[in-house]
């Protein structure tokens, strides 16, 4: 394939069931579609684990959370092992980041990066301690108030957000659009649709709460039972805020309103890519970290090995890749890596000989390699098998 630059575009807590794309019956996301629609969409992609650091430090490294020891969101990625940006940059690649990255901190090239632009990392540089392993799960009240917080109006991430856009077109615009020796590759990393599930009135107002149909499973008498989501569901109590069917109602249009808010964005994206001439060539990647239950057997949030939680969309689009395509094969974050490196033209290195992950590429053309047995997947982490976690 022949060298190109690479648009790599990520979300957070989008779950693959909430893209019209990928099914869903009325959620809007145009853009998103439209880009599946002139490349591979893969059906059967899964995070390397279902919370937000974690995850990012395996799309970082190409490697499972078991090898890199980043188990919780107090563990951030801090530039070792090294990234595939760090392969760009050392073979005179330009890396830039523009929004949420979530590592350790702002250290552009020790994490893999010639700039960061608007970065995001993990509070103060030790995250989320509350959620460390330990005997006795505490219990965390403030997420009781996803459902009574829901709803219509603005949110420090929606702007955020907005100005993750502007940047990115401002950035396409400038520099991505002048001739440079090699290819460039850029990271673009929207906060949403992570809650609070809050949504500018617009997006909001695109589905109508009476239309809202109620989560899989949400009645008590239907909820699954098992030593991990019941210890789960008294440590994260989101569904005790939740006071009657109205409320539930409300929190899904929300999160819907912040999915197509999103595609929006992406959109806006990919038209600068476009108006800057870029777009034949550049392959473009989008996924996100992990999704949310969204309610279904009374899960809000993600922390679960649950199709909502651990699914995610993987669409790759650009010269080279087939067009209107759906691949089965099971893919994972760890799969970007490789990914990216090849894309622009870089190479692998003796280090990266163990990577577990493959070109996306290679894949939606039909050159997967045999993918890992089950068992070790599963003792991995890395959830590629859709019928480990669809039941």
């Amino acid at each position: 394939m022949k060298p190109k630059n690479l648009l790599f575009i990520f979300s957070d807590e989008h779950s693959k069931k909430s893209l019209g794309c990928y099914g869903h019956p009325f959620v809007q996301t145009p853009h998103l579609d439209r880009l599946a629609a002139r490349g591979t969409r893969f059906t059967s992609a899964y995070t390397n684990c279902p919370i937000c650091v974690p995850a990012r430090a395996s799309v970082a490294t190409g490697r499972y959370v078991h090898e890199i020891g980043c188990w919780d969101n107090a563990t951030a990625y801090s530039g070792n092992p090294a990234s595939w940006g760090h392969r760009l940059m050392e073979q005179g690649h330009r890396a830039v980041s523009i929004g949420k990255l979530h590592y350790t901190g702002s250290d552009a090239r020790r994490n893999g990066f010639d700039e960061e632009i608007l970065p995001l990392h993990i509070v103060n540089g030790k995250g989320d301690l509350l959620g460390l392993i330990r005997e006795e799960l505490p219990v965390r009240k403030g997420s009781a108030l996803l459902g009574p917080e829901s709803g219509p109006g603005e949110s420090e991430y929606a702007e955020y957000d907005r100005n993750i856009r502007d940047a990115a077109l401002q950035w396409l615009g400038s520099e991505g659009a002048q001739p440079g020796e090699k290819p460039w590759a850029l990271y673009v990393g929207f906060v949403l649709p992570h809650f609070p599930l809050v949504t500018p009135q617009k997006w909001f107002d695109m589905y109508p709460e009476a239309r809202m149909p109620m989560p899989s499973q949400y009645d008590k008498t239907q909820r699954p039972s098992h030593p991990f989501i019941d210890s789960l569901r008294k440590c994260q109590v989101y569904d005790e805020g939740f006071t009657d069917e109205a409320m539930v109602k409300r929190s899904l249009a929300a999160y819907f309103g912040l999915v197509s808010f999103m595609d929006d964005n992406v959109g806006q994206v990919l038209q600068a890519l476009k108006d800057a001439g870029l777009e034949d060539d550049t392959l473009v990647i989008y996924s996100s970290d992990h999704g949310d239950n969204l309610g279904a057997r009374g899960l809000w949030g993600k922390s679960t090995m649950y199709e909502e939680s651990a699914g995610i969309p993987m669409i790759i689009a650009g010269a080279g890749v087939p067009a209107g395509a759906v691949c089965d094969v099971p893919v994972t974050l760890a799969d970007v890596f490789p990914t990216i490196v090849e894309c622009v033209g870089a190479r692998l290195t003796p280090d990266d000989e163990d990577l577990p992950g493959q070109s996306l590429v290679d894949i939606a053309n039909g050159k997967a390699r045999q993918r890992t047995i089950l068992s070790e997947y599963h003792a991995a982490g890395a959830m590629t098998a859709s019928y480990m976690i669809r039941h």
